[in-house]
């Protein structure tokens, strides 16, 4: 059916299609591009259309993560826009972490004006000849799925129901509009468009039959089968999917390096964070959505082990190099092969194999907990604190109700979750500065939920935390911030020590450009935009202060950090 809007410019129009085809928000970074955008905002808002959401986000980092956060919870891209070329390069590192971790997202800029003189929307600010490019687009283009710059009116609906259509289109990632000034500026009088796009939606895949059968034949022949899993739970149907398989064989499942909750951790047959203990006595190793299953200069399966890969894109086609090896692939949607493996397997299985095979991984699944938990203990009343004590502080206060959003130094063993869509880590890329972003986009997309964002103090740095504060408070988005502050980048000097174990850096005792002191009082950061904030140094007294700060996001409303020292490494 088609719909009539009376509009007064493109860039009204723009924003009445984003709106109809369900994109809440517009995260912006705004510059002189954006005069056309916000004179049309102005009107809409003034007349009660108030979608999509404009949201002032004064730096480029977590404007990217608040799309980035919200996506990853609710599947559906949002837009955001910033500042022609120089606003594209302060986004780049959000942006590549979107394209790694597959998230869709609509990202746009504004062109600068292409013309000097003639034109409503022409250069009229000195920055217009020097902010110019020869190819704008060249900068991301190896980082997004399509780019284009809107040439007319005539095209916005084909060009935006494009763009949206591609970046769910799996395998999903972000996709690049750029918005000429004078475009955006064009008077119009009416917009006529479709009230739903029809550009093509490709449906879920499964692999074909043959496939499926040559799995599970493997799956049923082996003996020590090793399921292993990175970021299946991208897909929040896929951990159920998992279960099934899992129980269907009596297999473990690893949660390897692992960027979303892909198992439920508390499910007997889940085998923990690290698969390495297990890859020499595995005679079958299944990779489900993993661009990285272990490290092969330090240690892999035996070269005799069959390997299989279950991926939407099982090559990782956009990586330049990766050379782990399949006997097997399944491509397509990966919830709707696990379940065809599920389904194909117990005519195949030995029951008494699989009950054998159950009962040892249940009883090495209760030690390892246990494990855990001593593991905690030991370290209970260290001061500095120890993380693996904050990671069991905060993993205490974890229910089906909370999200944890973690950049780097969350211990995953001091928790247990089970719930899809209640675990996100940093992109594979890792491009600091995207958890505080992240934090806040997911709480948006979730308001019923608590959101813990757990931060190493280097990536609180990165994520240009004035401007997530200030975020946070003018949109009442009650995040609670935890940061692992360790004065230092250990994932800086724990690839020193593994590159050079005796080296003069361990001769030395000294390890430059890896320290972070002094340090600033990062808590004094938060309570400048109205949120309730603390230095933590003593370990007895984290349980009391994560209380104070989940009741301030709980009942108060705003945000809250804890600043927590931690031993320095």
């Amino acid at each position: 059916m088609t719909k009539r809007a009376s509009v007064e410019t493109t860039a009204e129009a723009y924003l009445e299609l984003l709106a109809a085809r369900g994109v809440e928000y517009l995260f912006a970074n705004a510059g002189t591009d954006f005069a056309p955008l916000i004179d049309a905002y102005a009107k809409r808002l003034a007349q009660g259309q108030p979608l999509p959401r404009p949201l002032t986000v004064p730096h480029e980092v977590p404007a990217l993560g608040m799309a980035h956060g919200y996506a990853m919870v609710t599947g559906r891209p949002q837009a955001v826009m910033v500042h022609v070329i120089v606003g594209a390069a302060n986004a780049l590192g959000g942006l590549i972490n979107a394209a790694r971790s597959n998230v869709p997202m609509l990202f746009t800029a504004g062109r600068t004006p292409i013309t000097e003189a003639g034109m409503r929307g022409s250069r009229n600010r000195p920055i217009h000849w020097a902010q110019e490019s020869f190819d704008q687009g060249a900068m991301v283009r190896e980082f997004v799925k399509w780019d284009y710059e809107l040439r007319s009116f005539a095209q916005l609906e084909t060009v935006v129901d494009r763009a949206l259509a591609l970046t769910l289109a799996e395998p999903q990632g972000p996709v690049y509009l750029t918005l000429p000034r004078e475009v955006l500026a064009e008077r119009q009088e009416v917009f006529e468009y479709q009230d739903a796009s029809r550009a093509p939606r490709p449906a879920a895949l499964v692999a074909a039959p043959e496939a499926i059968a040559e799995v599970a034949q493997l799956l049923a022949s082996a003996r020590n089968p090793l399921l292993l899993s990175k970021a299946a739970g991208r897909d929040p149907g896929a951990p159920a999917a998992l279960v099934r398989l899992a129980e269907a064989l009596g297999a473990p499942v690893v949660d390897q390096f692992h960027t979303y909750l892909n198992f439920p951790q508390d499910h007997p047959l889940h085998a923990g964070f690290d698969a390495a203990p297990y890859l020499e006595e595995a005679d079958l190793v299944v990779a489900i959505e993993s661009d990285v299953p272990w490290f092969p200069a330090l240690r892999a399966p035996r070269a005799e082990t069959p390997i299989v890969q279950i991926a939407v894109d099982p090559l990782f086609s956009r990586y330049p190099i990766r050379g782990f090896a399949a006997d097997a692939a399944l491509a397509g949607t990966v919830r709707r092969n696990l379940l065809a493996l599920a389904d194909a397997l117990p005519a195949r299985l030995d029951a008494a194999r699989v009950a054998e095979r159950a009962a040892r991984w249940r009883a090495a699944h209760a030690r390892q907990r246990e494990a855990w938990a001593a593991g905690a203990r030991r370290v209970a009343g260290d001061r500095p604190i120890d993380m693996v004590w904050l990671s069991r502080c905060v993993g205490d206060l974890l229910d089906d109700r909370t999200i944890v959003v973690d950049e780097y130094d969350f211990d995953p063993t001091q928790g247990c979750l089970r719930v899809p869509g209640s675990y996100f880590a940093s992109p594979p890329s890792g491009g600091l500065g995207w958890g505080l972003g992240a934090a806040l986009g997911a709480k948006l997309a979730a308001p019923d939920k608590t959101v813990i964002c757990c931060v190493g103090d280097g990536s609180y740095i990165f994520g240009a935390p004035t401007a997530a504060h200030f975020v946070a408070r003018a949109y009442g988005i009650p995040v609670l911030f935890v940061v692992f502050n360790n004065r230092a980048w250990n994932a800086v000097k724990r690839a020193v020590r593994s590159y050079a174990p005796e080296g003069w850096t361990q001769k030395t005792g000294t390890m430059p450009l890896s320290d972070l002191e002094p340090a600033p009082d990062y808590e004094l950061v938060c309570r400048a935009s109205g949120g309730h904030a603390e230095r933590v140094e003593d370990p007895a007294e984290l349980p009391a202060a994560l209380a104070r700060a989940l009741r301030a996001v709980r009942e108060e409303k705003r945000q809250a950090l804890l600043n927590v020292i931690c031993k320095k490494p």
